[in-house]
């Protein structure tokens, strides 16, 4: 989980008020954080540090001093902050004046999109630099995908001719001095010989070029996503005008942490100046667009839903006084609580997420415990003990029981397993590439399992029976989640007349019929895989798993060298 560290005066000044450690750690489960280390006392308040963890990955916005302040005040009855003055879809006097960013059409396919606005009013002091630049670590890092997907810059604004260009340029033959050196390198030099640039050289590394940011004079701002030029890039504490420019290759992700950023200088007492960002192609949001930018849709709910979620009793209007708690704007129309989120938010993806901050609003303190009414008996469901009865054949037949997540990455689950991806499904709001879909098999995560066990003596069998989820039009909720064996075995002479015996086994110990049939997996050798096929109830056949051997670019993916035959059942299937 994020922690973050925050600079005791400033965080009390923007909270409002100044608690002692005890209430603090208290209070501080109204922003799901806990107090992780209290500060020296022996120290001037301007110099202690309260270390902070935060328990909750869905809401970036809390991973500063700034918005955890903002959300402990606001819940604690303080005045709510109107954002909307510098939001180009939420106001009618929204001036970007001569603020301008263009983006070259070479770099699309590099590093997209970009988004920026300025902060004027007071000058920087040291607390709130340390403070710029944990917000830009934490946020690029957890939220960014380690920088590929979002990396934030700042620069001295007054120094920076207007209008400011973003493009791809030869990384051999473009120079500037980076910060922490007083020497010229050439971009790719920085890659190599750069302490950031080796740290994230990485994101770059496979690009013909790289991206850069300039002015209007030419003058280098920084090479995104590694870092910033020591000239215009060089924040230092008593500067004023400050620019924040973000760039990545998600223009949502974009958006939301850029009003995040925002909305904490608003906070802090900085005025915020919108900048127009004008892409050559469409970026799901325009071609031009003013940032900071509103983008966030209305979520909706019942009274009826949340208090039977929380077995609780709220009104209507109780329950928008507690969204208010949340610095959430709600309204009752048609029946309905419909939330519009703040601009710093993007969480509320369905009406479960409404009834949590509801919750969140009462504080958990304030619902009682209550023991159950009804009588129950507890037993295992048909589908366990079936699932046990598998289990227990495949550890007989000489395989090892694995376990693993259900969220996975794209390369993994979609990429290396040469498939469409069409049914696989996707997270909207996930936290790392590395937990970004949900796995449609299991034999993903078994070659994942493989692929780093190269030096243990073979033959390897390995099996896992877990979930499976995929896109499926006939359900209700779009998706069908099914309880699945999957099985992979290593070995020299893996071949397909093993794995269907293999097969044939496993059902016959599973007191089950089934016939076999051609198929088209490109995740298996052509001509040696098989789908598996049972009758149902109404005497027809349905597709229940699938064996064979592993095809030799799925092998060379995951940087298998031995042969591999592998199989899934689905047991739900064969339990019906």
């Amino acid at each position: 989980m994020p922690k973050i560290e925050v600079n005791e005066k400033l965080f009390f000044n923007l909270l409002g008020k100044k608690y002692d450690y005890a209430k603090l750690e208290n209070r501080l489960e109204s922003g799901k954080a806990e107090l992780d280390e209290k500060p020296d006392e022996s120290l001037p308040e301007d110099q202690r540090v309260i270390k902070i963890e935060l328990n909750d990955t869905n809401r970036p916005d809390l991973w500063s001093t700034a918005g955890i302040a903002r959300c402990l005040r606001i819940h604690d009855g303080g005045k709510r902050t109107d954002y909307s003055e510098f939001l180009s879809t939420k106001s009618k006097t929204c001036d970007f004046g001569n603020r301008v960013v263009n983006v070259n059409a070479n770099i699309k396919d590099i590093r997209p999109f970009m988004t920026a606005f300025v902060i004027s009013g007071k000058p920087i002091d040291e607390p709130m630099l340390l403070d710029i630049i944990q917000t830009q670590e934490k946020l690029c890092w957890n939220y960014g995908r380690k920088r590929r997907s979002i990396s934030m810059g700042v620069y001295r604004s007054a120094n920076i001719q207007w209008p400011v260009t973003y493009q791809a340029v030869d990384p051999d033959k473009t120079s500037f001095v980076p910060l922490g050196c007083e020497e010229k390198m050439t971009c790719r030099q920085i890659l190599s010989d750069h302490p950031k640039g080796k740290e994230y050289g990485w994101i770059l590394k496979d690009a013909k070029m790289f991206p850069l940011l300039t002015d209007s004079k030419g003058e280098v701002m920084s090479m995104a996503p590694i870092i910033n030029s020591a000239t215009l890039g060089a924040v230092q504490v008593g500067d004023k005008d400050l620019l924040v420019e973000m760039t990545g290759t998600d223009m949502a992700s974009l958006l939301l942490s850029t009003s995040i950023v925002a909305c904490d200088f608003k906070d802090a007492g900085y005025e915020i100046l919108p900048v127009q960002v004008n892409h050559p192609y469409e970026t799901g949001f325009g071609k031009s667009i003013v940032t900071p930018y509103y983008f966030q849709e209305t979520t909706s709910t019942t009274i009826k839903a949340v208090n039977k979620l929380l077995g609780s009793d709220f009104t209507e209007k109780e329950a928008l006084d507690l969204l208010a708690k949340l610095d959430v704007t709600a309204e009752i129309k048609d029946g309905k609580i419909v939330v519009t989120p703040p601009p710093y938010r993007n969480d509320f993806l369905h009406e479960v997420d409404i009834i949590e901050d509801i919750m969140m609003g009462k504080e958990l303190i304030n619902f009682k415990p209550e023991k159950p009414n009804d009588f129950t008996i507890g037993r295992l469901s048909k589908l366990t003990t079936f699932s046990r009865k598998a289990k227990t054949l495949m550890v007989g037949l000489g395989y090892q029981e694995m376990i693993f997540n259900y969220l996975g990455s794209k390369r993994d689950y979609i990429d290396r397993m040469n498939i469409d991806g069409s049914k696989v499904i996707e997270i909207s709001n996930p936290m790392t590439e590395n937990y970004q879909f949900v796995r449609p098999s299991i034999i993903a995560s078994l070659l994942g399992a493989e692929s780093g066990s190269g030096n243990a003596v073979y033959p390897h069998k390995i099996f896992e029976i877990g979930k499976i989820a995929y896109l499926d039009d006939a359900e209700n909720t779009g998706t069908k989640t099914r309880q699945s064996l999957g099985f992979v075995t290593a070995v020299s002479d893996a071949n397909f007349n093993t794995a269907a015996s293999e097969v044939a086994t496993i059902l016959h110990f599973l007191d089950h019929e089934y016939i076999v049939s051609e198929s088209d997996d490109p995740r298996f050798i052509p001509g040696r895989q098989a789908n598996i096929l049972i009758k149902t109830a109404d005497g027809k056949t349905k597709v229940a798993g699938i064996f064979g051997e592993v095809h030799p670019a799925v092998l060379e993916n995951w940087a298998i060298a031995v042969p591999c035959f592998a199989g899934e059942i689905d047991l739900e299937d064969l339990l019906n």
